[in-house]
């Protein structure tokens, strides 16, 4: 039995959207049929489909308060696709209904089901369900999941008011080398006056932006995207690159705050969930985003692997040395490893909190004083001209 998404006509002509299960392409018409609905298209679930974060989380929580309530999986899973939180994933989550339907675990489902489970969710899942842990440990992942959303809307949220102040500051630029300073020059072209300093020299400027400024802009969209195309199929350059951002003034900084904050939250909900410490290090490395701190984290796990502790590990992870091996060296010690990850996790979301906070009380200001002081100087470009020319007609 199959599931199959379609989309027809009914009776009364109105368009019919849905799900119906059969045992084949011809089974799923002959009963849409029986229904009164003509079938427009009709396709099978089991294709990959994207599943954002936000939904996933949606769909841990939810399973695992199912589950907790004493409903099989696939039950369960049936009641989510009817959810009308659930409406814009219900085929994805009815191909992973089928394939648990015919014996795959609920991780393999889900791997198969969408690219967008991560090896990280996948491990956790597995093991939750080898440790017969699903309900807690779907509800920790939820949790996760959410958590890094709000990280991310925190980025995105701190980034919207300079990108406005700059978009704009742009269009004044444009407007004013382009059209205002052109003009104000052609005005005083035939009285003789010589032009300010200023004015010749913001005169100049317009003119090379309305000459090469659209070069300039393919020149640095053509950059923008080799390195895109680097970052993406060039594993050494990614790593180099990488390893570089955590040496930039200030945004290095922040960046390093971010990954200790990744990494000790997914290393302690992995090790609670029952992954082994090698491979919850190289997870965790790898959840953190960073190209360069996740090759690390594999080759520290070696280390692990042969003996060393993993307060060593961490402390020869120069993004990580900081203060991380010292909260872990203390779980090691006292056999709290998880909850001393959970305490580090929280300074470090402290810390980023204040790290943005001031961030934006400083980047915020700067820009407006800049755009502010070149509205100045085109300002005073045009006034100056007109300022002589009084003089002169004065005289």
């Amino acid at each position: 039995m199959k599931t199959y998404e379609y989309k027809g006509f009914d009776r009364d002509g109105h368009v019919s959207k849905g799900l119906v299960e059969a045992l084949s392409v011809k089974d799923a018409r002959e009963k849409l049929a029986d229904d009164g609905i003509l079938t427009e298209r009709l396709s099978v679930t089991g294709r990959k489909l994207r599943f954002p974060p936000a939904s996933r989380a949606i769909f841990y929580r939810e399973l695992s308060a199912l589950l907790g309530a004493g409903l099989p999986l696939v039950r369960a899973l049936e009641l989510l696709i009817q959810s009308h939180e659930m409406m814009d994933s219900r085929m994805l989550l009815a191909g992973i209904r089928d394939a648990v339907r015919e014996g795959s675990s609920l991780a393999g489902a889900l791997s198969e089901a969408s690219e967008s489970i991560t090896a990280f969710e996948r491990v956790i899942i597995e093991a939750a369900e080898h440790s017969a842990t699903v309900e807690p440990m779907l509800e920790s992942l939820a949790s996760f999941l959410e958590e890094q959303e709000k990280l991310k809307d925190r980025i995105h949220g701190a980034l919207i008011y300079p990108t406005i102040v700059l978009t704009v500051g742009i269009c004044v630029a444009v407007l004013m080398l382009g059209l205002l300073i052109p003009r104000a020059r052609n005005m005083l072209a035939d009285t003789g006056v010589p032009l300010p300093t200023l004015t010749r020299f913001m005169i100049g400027l317009g003119g090379v932006l309305m000459k090469w400024g659209v070069l300039f802009m393919v020149v640095v969209g053509s950059l923008l995207f080799y390195l895109r195309y680097r970052l993406r199929h060039d594993t050494e350059f990614r790593r180099d690159w990488n390893r570089r951002l955590f040496r930039v003034p200030l945004l290095g900084r922040g960046y390093g705050i971010l990954v200790s904050l990744r990494f000790s939250r997914t290393l302690s909900i992995l090790l609670r969930g029952g992954v082994s410490l090698i491979e919850g290090l190289i997870l965790a490395g790898r959840a953190t985003g960073s190209a360069w701190l996740g090759h690390l984290a594999e080759a520290e796990a070696e280390s692990v692997r042969h003996g060393s502790s993993l307060s060593d590990a961490v402390r020869r992870i120069p993004p990580l040395s900081e203060s991380l091996p010292g909260w872990i060296q203390v779980g090691e010690a006292s056999g709290g490893l998880e909850r001393l990850l959970d305490s580090a996790a929280d300074r470090y979301q402290d810390q980023w909190d204040r790290f943005v906070g001031r961030c934006l009380s400083f980047f915020e200001p700067l820009l407006i004083l800049l755009i502010g002081g070149f509205v100045l100087l085109v300002t005073l470009a045009v006034l100056l001209p007109v300022f002589s020319l009084s003089q002169t007609i004065g005289r």
